[in-house]
């Protein structure tokens, strides 16, 4: 049997494999290998082997296991008998087609290659599948021979054996507890060669006694060749949409109440980094929901670039300039940012509250929920739910944590199915899992075309599909308040912010109309005739009297005052209502002093006067200074966006990128194998004959049409290579096509140091 290098058969592998390779093993493109045999180097190492390993499924691991046991890390093994290869390992219960489905993704992660007859894997292996593979313990075979052992197994004690089959269990190791020979069963055993004493109070089971025991299971258990059956419960695929969709409007809501809570009261940054405990319990009364997905908001707004700390002696929490152009976009866009944002994020905001090794709460924003590999344990439960068929949901999270811990056993850590729960949960707020589905819109999201594109279009599409359509009307009733019956289209929401608040949220929107909304409204420059036409075009039902009242009393008293600069100016066609304005307590602090008698000034800025006249019962408007209405609602502060080349669109995750570069890299080992080949031919045939023999040299390669290996060392003195076909040769210069990449290089010749002919193949 041939034996088959891993650099070899690398090298017979199609560029396409190589690429999927390294996106499978980005750890192997950092930084990029130089030539194949580096590659190979690179994925030989154990941590690589380690981190590969943690990717791969039960029936996988399992092949890995028989392929160590039969000894493929020290030669190649038979894969297609089940004769002692690991095909025997695995036992009947393990058919020629289930072996070769276990062995597929070894080949794609490099860990095994070569032929079916002739299989190999990286030494490496043998280290991860740890010390027992299968629980056996080490080979005894000169300590027991073959012959005798039935009849010693036959005549041991049922003490005796109960000592074996447990060892046979493995691991194969057990405290002897200082047992002499022929003392004890353990004892006993130790003198009929069925253990071996290690030391003094230690004992192994060899391997060919515990497979004497095991019989027809060399590897002491039924191979887990069948994936965990799951609870499945079946959802229309409509609904899940449309219960994904209106989670996804609530998600925004909320989002856009936390924005404008940090705007207003700039929580302070910790010491420690991070956000307050009651700043968060403060977020998420904003948002009117709990703490937890308060913290899921702060974490992903962070994540996206909407908001970060304002980096000064005393650093506040704030939206950045990236927020406003974010609010401004439709909802199905604001909302795959932030279901991206969330899908990349690599941190846990589930364990914010929690307490960390030190005892200390796990506050939001800071560095106690950074994990790096949650986008990909993420993705991985999520792609689970998305390979049911649509409207398909799981029983539950336990039931799906059973799978994952099925299909990728060493992945998640210790939080692996507490992981799980969290993500179903998150998704489900943010509206990517519904009902325990997954959504039209979250598969969408979690394409791999859609993680590569700049903005996820797509899932916001998707989402557009299934949000209901946007309702044209409102209700309007005695009681000052308008009921949305639905989604409210984008211009009829964005009026109805402006004139009323929010009362209540869900279905059915309830908003309440008050004088200082109304005065909001008429602050923007809007009229009484404005409102009134607005109300009356959009009501599905009349407007009421009562509100109508309103509306013209507010009008009526709004802007009989006007305010400007100076710091800030009032001025009224009234005299008496200026004399009354200067005569009122509740106006002494704001420093009101008369220079006309319809003008009155004052030191404090304009937005803090009328602040003040309004509490004091006025009701007065801003103009600018060509005495229209001035709307000077507070916008709240911003920070500076941190991440100067990030996007609020694309949810300012950076991407290792090795997927993207993965055809480039391959294109460059292709180059620097040939150009290591290259080397090795020419070992010995080097010239170093000087300037006047190189010069001779190159005239030779240009003449015949031959091509040469040229040493040389650049600029800051580092030694290089190249392999040219030289084009020409003069002013002190050698011109040439680079046979490796086919660029055109210049070489200057007293910096040439060897030259070798390059024989033709």
């Amino acid at each position: 049997m041939v034996q088959t290098s891993l650099v070899e058969w690398l090298r017979e592998q199609d560029d396409g494999f190589l690429a999927a390779l390294l996106r499978a093993r980005p750890d192997l493109a950092v930084p990029p290998p130089a030539d194949l045999t580096v590659l190979a180097t690179r994925a030989s190492i154990r941590a690589s082997v380690q981190r590969a390993c943690e990717d791969l499924g039960t029936v996988a691991l399992t092949v890995l296991e028989a392929l160590v046991l039969a000894g493929a890390g020290s030669g190649p093994v038979d894969g297609t008998t089940t004769e002692r290869g690991p095909r025997w390992w695995l036992g009947a219960g393990v058919d020629g087609a289930t072996f070769r489905a276990g062995l597929a993704p070894l080949r794609d992660l490099a860990l095994a290659w070569g032929p079916d007859d002739g299989l190999a894997v990286i030494p490496a292996a043998s280290e991860v599948v740890g010390q027992w593979p299968a629980g056996l313990g080490r080979d005894g075979s000169g300590v027991v021979a073959t012959v005798a052992l039935d009849e010693l197994l036959a005549g041991v004690t049922s003490d005796e054996r109960r000592v074996l089959e447990v060892l046979a269990q493995g691991p194969p190791i057990g405290r002897s507890r200082g047992a002499s020979e022929g003392s004890g069963p353990v004892g006993a055993l130790v003198s009929k060669g069925l253990l071996v004493r290690r030391d003094t109070e230690t004992v192994e089971l060899p391997r060919q006694v515990a497979l004497a025991l095991r019989g027809d299971r060399p590897m002491g258990r039924d191979v887990d060749v069948t994936r965990p059956d799951v609870t499945v419960r079946e959802r229309d695929p409509k609904t899940v949409d449309g219960t994904g969709a209106g989670a996804a409007l609530e998600f925004l809501r909320r989002v856009d109440k936390v924005l404008e809570m940090l705007g207003a009261e700039a929580p302070g940054v910790l010491r420690s980094g991070g956000f307050g405990v009651r700043e968060l319990r403060r977020a998420a009364k904003a948002a009117d929901t709990d703490e937890a997905t308060a913290a899921l908001i702060l974490e992903i707004l962070l994540g996206a670039d909407l908001i970060g700390d304002t980096e000064s002696l005393t650093p506040e929490w704030l939206p950045t300039p990236e927020a406003d152009v974010w609010a401004a976009g439709p909802e199905e866009s604001r909302w795959a940012v932030l279901a991206r944002t969330w899908l990349e994020l690599p941190r846990l905001p589930g364990v914010v509250g929690r307490r960390d090794e030190a005892d200390k709460p796990v506050n939001a924003l800071s560095d106690g929920p950074r994990r790096p590999p949650a986008p990909r344990d993420r993705r991985r439960i999520l792609q689970a739910l998305a390979d049911l068929p649509d409207g398909t949901a799981v029983g539950s999270a336990e039931d799906l944590a059973q799978v994952l811990a099925w299909a990728a056993p060493r992945r998640g850590g210790r939080l692996r199915d507490e992981m799980v729960g969290w993500t179903v949960e998150e998704g489900t707020v943010i509206g990517v899992v519904a009902l325990d589905a997954m959504t039209t819109a979250g598969r969408v999201l979690l394409d791999p075309a859609t993680r590569e594109a700049r903005h996820p279009t797509e899932a916001a599409a998707a989402l557009h599909a299934a949000l209901p359509a946007p309702v044209e009307e409102i209700l309007l009733q005695a009681d000052l308040t308008a009921v949305a019956p639905g989604r409210l289209s984008a211009d009829l929401a964005h009026e109805l912010a402006v004139l009323a608040d929010v009362e209540s949220a869900g279905g059915a929107t309830v908003y309440r109309f008050t004088e200082q909304s109304l005065r909001r409204a008429l602050d923007t420059g809007r009229t009484a005739e404005d409102v009134r036409e607005f109300l009356t075009a959009r009501s599905r039902t009349p407007v009421p009297q009562t509100l109508t009242y309103l509306v013209d009393d507010v009008a009526r008293r709004h802007g009989r005052l006007r305010g400007g600069a100076v710091a800030s100016f009032l001025r009224s066609d009234e005299e008496v209502l200026l004399s009354e304005v200067l005569a009122h307590e509740g106006t002494r602090e704001l420093g009101l002093r008369r220079i006309a008698p319809t003008v009155v000034v004052s030191a404090l800025p304009l937005a803090e006067v009328l602040d003040g006249l309004r509490a004091a019962g006025f009701s007065p408007a801003a103009e600018d200074d060509g005495g229209a209405v001035l709307d000077l609602k507070a916008r709240g502060r911003r920070a500076e966006s941190r991440r100067r080349g990030a996007n609020a669109r694309t949810g300012g995750v950076v991407h290792d990128g090795t997927s993207v570069r993965a055809e480039e890299l391959v294109e460059r080992l292709r180059a620097g194998d040939a150009l290591a080949g290259v080397r090795r031919s020419v070992a010995g045939r080097r010239e170093a004959t000087g300037s006047t023999g190189n010069l001779a040299s190159l005239q030779a390669a240009v003449r015949e049409g031959r091509t040469v290996w040229i040493g040389f060392v650049d600029a800051h003195g580092v030694a290089g290579d190249r392999v040219l076909a030289p084009t020409s040769v003069g002013g002190g210069v050698v011109e040439g096509r680079d046979i490796i990449n086919g660029e055109l290089r210049r070489i200057q010749l007293h910096r040439i140091t060897a030259i070798a002919q390059v024989e033709s193949t």
